[in-house]
């Protein structure tokens, strides 16, 4: 019996079907395919399955708080909202979150809770996102900007993240200033990106500030927090941040090349480039090819007519290849910062995860 049948056959139990959305049905895949990676020796994959029955109901519950939180404020705000949250997403920070915690002991209420901030902050980024880049589809369906407008989908976000800081000052206050600090980087690393809209910087140094603080500063703070709430001494908590830094990379950077070659994992392809985003297979591209400097600009500026263009020039020069040569390595570095924590299924399957989300439509 694969491990993912058998997660799959214990969530049946779980009265999903309450969940709008099933969401927690990415999250089920995600550790299903890494059990079943890890998992070849019988009594091993028997540990995993154990872990997998803990997260299933951790999962359920965080589900629920989160179905439960996008109505906690006024209308239409929670509207926009519900409107992103409900449609699902892998809940990768969560589940990081929540392996963390169980690498080092029990998951603890605290930790379900500060799991639910972990995707209640992302979602308030993804609201807000979209307004900034004026996106048009967000997990298979139209921005909540589109339906409710920008300003309502802004506030949106406001209310989660609202949200997310009144939840965590009630159920971990100790984990705040590390929260905030986090929450200030996102910020900055937004306005960076959208700096060098202005003011065209495809330098792999501004890049590498971007990812960092706008995706990778998230995750660190998922594994840092549920080491801690697990007890971990300050050296563990350490090595889980750099174990979940290293993880957002290689996930940031598999997501760039999938707006390139993603058209089979339902990602709608070039949207990075349509909004003006800097990723790495671009800043590679115009390194090898400084002469896409000035189509860019115009895509910057709001003409969609080079994109066709650039997109061709980016996929021939072979740049996507060696960005998932760089996704694998970060991998690597990832697991690597794991080895010295006390192996265990918890453990494995943390491994399992990072390998997984790097190979995605490989």
């Amino acid at each position: 019996m694969g491990a993912t049948y058998w997660f799959h056959k214990h969530l049946k139990t779980q009265k999903l079907e309450e969940v709008p959305g099933l969401p927690v049905a990415s999250a089920a895949q995600i550790l299903g395919r890494a059990a079943e990676a890890q998992g070849s020796e019988r009594r091993v994959a028997d540990r995993i399955a154990s872990v997998q029955d803990l997260l299933a109901d951790d999962l359920t519950w965080i589900e629920s708080a989160l179905s439960s939180t996008v109505n906690d404020g006024e209308a239409p705000g929670t509207l926009a909202a519900r409107h992103l949250v409900t449609r699902g997403g892998k809940r990768v920070r969560p589940i990081a979150l929540l392996l963390s915690a169980a690498c080092f002991g029990r998951i603890t209420p605290a930790a379900r809770e500060m799991a639910t901030v972990a995707e209640l902050v992302h979602s308030a980024t993804l609201l807000h996102d979209d307004v900034v880049d004026e996106g048009m589809e967000r997990r298979g369906v139209p921005t909540s900007r589109l339906a409710w407008g920008n300003a309502i989908s802004v506030l949106g976000g406001d209310l989660l993240l609202v949200n997310a800081l009144s939840r965590a000052q009630e159920h971990a206050p100790e984990v705040m200033p590390d929260l905030i600090a986090t929450l200030r980087r996102l910020v900055d690393g937004e306005i960076v990106q959208l700096r060098g809209r202005s003011e065209l910087d495809v330098s792999e140094a501004t890049y590498e500030r971007i990812l960092r603080d706008k995706t990778a500063s998230l995750f660190a703070w998922s594994t840092r927090t549920g080491a801690r709430l697990a007890g971990a001494s300050v050296e563990d908590q350490e090595r889980l941040a750099g174990f979940g830094e290293r993880l957002g990379i290689a996930f940031q950077l598999v997501d760039d090349v999938l707006d390139y070659s993603g058209a089979d994992t339902g990602k709608t392809l070039l949207n990075d480039l349509r909004e003006g985003k800097l990723t790495l297979p671009l800043v590679l591209a115009v390194a090898r090819m400084p002469e896409l400097v000035q189509p860019l600009k115009r895509i910057y500026a709001g003409d969609r007519e080079p994109v066709t263009l650039v997109s061709r020039a980016v996929v021939e020069s072979g740049v996507c290849d060696e960005v998932r040569r760089r996704a694998s390595a970060h991998t690597r570095s990832a697991v690597d910062a794991l080895r010295s924590v006390k192996p265990g299924p918890a453990r494995v399957l943390l491994e399992g995860v990072a390998q997984q989300l790097a190979a995605r439509a490989a």
